[in-house]
């Protein structure tokens, strides 16, 4: 184990010397076995949590196309019952992400985040045979709350495994996913809604359908993927090092190698100051409470969250509403995917940018996507305005979608050094931000504004706006802790330099 141990600290290096090749992927220029090391977590557990948070976005954003694809009109829910469905979903989603970020520090996230997308993928298969709006409403708050785990848990997990250069990258490119999710579901709408009648089914059930078909495979490889924490991951991909011959010739050197795997992950930790698991206590919990951490990075993924117009399918319902041209079904559901083509290009940029070329800095990619999303919703505020430049205001509002990685990725760095902390802050951040969507979206994008949602355009200005306010106080509270907790180092260090200095002096004092 020392063997390991000792190997760990020659591998993993305190500061990595960056080549232009790292602009392209931060693995390029590390150590050979570091770098085989993260692809082996870099396919496990990106993979999955890539694949994992599509499915819940395909399952999250399916009751808009369902809608606007012959739902609406074969329950007959001409009022705001899209709103109440959202709703409900909401519901459940808030109440369940704080206890299972909280359950997550003590039950591996392997048996417990699989477990709850199997849950939901079952309750995605309900929702083909509900007949009226109740049971709608019943269903979607479950599946809300059992969906509640991944987003915040994959959150915690990532942070547990990835350095500062490494972290924005993999939490916009696990992000990326759900922009990915959305188009898909438009495309899979379009595409089974050809299946109406078959089966007895029409074809917006089919889709219910169809998306659990997806989604069941992807749960159950959640339980062999997902490598839990470093300090207790027992990942069978950790467990076998790349030259195959090792463990069928070698059993015992096949374990040292899996120990210095296990000793990568904890030493890379160890280097970012991000603390591995602690009991909770009543001094922890008053920490919490009391740092500014939760606070202020909760009201900045607030913002962000809200700062969308996710929470109605505002480009369907103008092409929906439009009479002059007029759209089929296909295109209702194709054409708003090029807003989540826009969301896809632009986390990436975040991502990339943030890493590499602002050194770790998060500001400045939150500061130009509330801009673009400020410049969107005031041009579509008044409404009355070329309809070349409407177009491209519902395509480019898509910009303003992915900055969800970076603030996470801010996040884990920011509470690096307390575990416990950094599970219930993520947690607080997503949870949050949709208590404000649970009812937000009932005043403003009621459905009987559509497509003119003025109240609507009107409210994401002013959350952009203040996106960017809480973004500047954020960074200036990161630096001045950063400040004090350099101060503070110093002053240790000062105090044990005059403690040896003292004993030096003692002890030559005693020979004298």
């Amino acid at each position: 184990m020392q063997d390991s141990a000792d190997k760990a600290d020659i591998v993993i290096q305190e500061k990595v010397q960056q080549k232009w090749q790292s602009y392209l992927w931060d693995t390029l220029d590390k150590a050979p076995e570091e770098r085989k090391f993260l692809f082996k977590l870099d396919f496990a557990l990106l993979t999955f949590a890539s694949l994992g948070y599509f499915i819940k976005y395909l399952d999250q954003a399916n009751i808009n196309n369902a809608f606007v694809s012959g739902m609406k009109e074969q329950l007959g829910l001409y009022g705001n019952e899209l709103n109440y469905m959202q709703s409900c979903w909401t519901a459940g989603y808030v109440i369940g992400q704080i206890p299972s970020n909280i359950l997550l520090t003590r039950i591996r996230p392997s048996i417990w985040i699989p477990s709850m997308e199997v849950t939901w993928t079952i309750l995605t298969f309900c929702l083909c045979r509900c007949s009226t709006a109740r049971q709608v409403y019943a269903v979607r708050f479950f599946v809300g709350l059992a969906e509640s785990s991944f987003y915040p848990g994959m959150q915690y997990v990532i942070g547990s495994w990835y350095r500062k250069d490494e972290l924005a990258k993999r939490s916009c490119i696990f992000h990326v996913s759900s922009a990915i999710a959305t188009m898909c579901s438009g495309y899979l709408m379009a595409a089974v809604y050809h299946l109406g009648g078959r089966g007895g089914f029409a074809g917006w059930q089919w889709l219910f359908i169809v998306d659990g078909i997806i989604s069941l495979p992807i749960a159950l490889a959640g339980f062999l993927f997902i490598p839990d924490v470093p300090e207790t991951s027992r990942a069978f991909y950790l467990n076998i090092d790349v030259r195959g011959d090792v463990l069928r010739y070698k059993p015992a050197l096949g374990l040292r190698l899996a120990l210095q795997e296990r000793e990568y992950a904890k030493k890379r930790m160890q280097l970012e100051g991000r603390k591995p698991r602690a009991p909770y206590t009543k001094a922890k919990i008053r920490k919490i409470l009391t740092s500014w951490h939760i606070y202020a990075l909760t009201a900045l993924y607030v913002f962000f969250n809200n700062g969308g117009a996710g929470a109605a399918p505002v480009f369907a319902q103008f092409l929906k509403d439009s009479k002059h041209p007029k759209y089929s079904i296909a295109q209702i559901n194709d054409y708003p995917t090029t807003t989540y083509a826009v969301q896809i290009v632009t986390t990436l940029i975040y991502a990339w940018t943030s890493d590499s070329i602002l050194k770790g800095d998060r500001l400045p990619p939150i500061v130009f996507g509330g801009v673009i999303n400020i410049v969107c919703y005031i041009s579509l505020a008044i409404w009355n305005i070329r309809e070349g430049w409407r177009w491209t205001c519902y395509i480019l509002m898509g910009a303003g979608f992915g900055l969800s990685g970076l603030c996470m990725a801010w996040a884990h760095e920011i509470c690096a050094d307390d575990n416990e902390e950094r599970a219930i802050v993520v947690a607080s951040m997503n949870e949050m931000a949709y208590v404000l969507q649970a009812w937000l979206p009932l005043l403003v994008w009621q459905q009987i504004d559509a497509p003119q949602y003025r109240k609507g355009f009107i409210t994401i200005t002013v959350i952009s706006a203040s996106l960017i306010v809480t973004g500047f106080i954020t960074k200036a509270l990161h630096k001045s802790q950063i400040r004090r907790r350099s101060y503070q180092s110093r002053e240790n260090e000062t105090v044990r330099s005059s403690g040896e200095d003292a004993s030096e002096h003692v002890q030559i004092t005693t020979k004298g």
